[in-house]
């Protein structure tokens, strides 16, 4: 627990600090990767509507999916 009066907690912080940051990271560029890929598609006509759709919700299960996987090492 951080919560508390000891100064080495502090390095602790740190720690899960950036390891969120980098996890935010991937998250994001995994999205806009896959957003952009969809949008390509769907420019030329090998996209529809349900491919986008489906497209967004699996980055959003992936994401969730890549943040509970560096939880569960912290």
């Amino acid at each position: 627990m951080l919560i508390t009066d000891e100064p080495a907690k502090i390095c602790d912080a740190a720690h899960i600090a950036r390891n969120t940051r980098r996890i935010v990271k991937q998250n994001i560029v995994f999205a806009l990767g896959v957003k952009a890929l969809i949008l390509a598609a769907g420019a030329t006509g090998l996209a529809s509507i349900w491919l986008a759709v489906f497209g967004d919700v699996g980055v959003c299960f992936i994401a969730i999916l890549n943040t509970r996987r560096h939880s569960l090492l912290l």
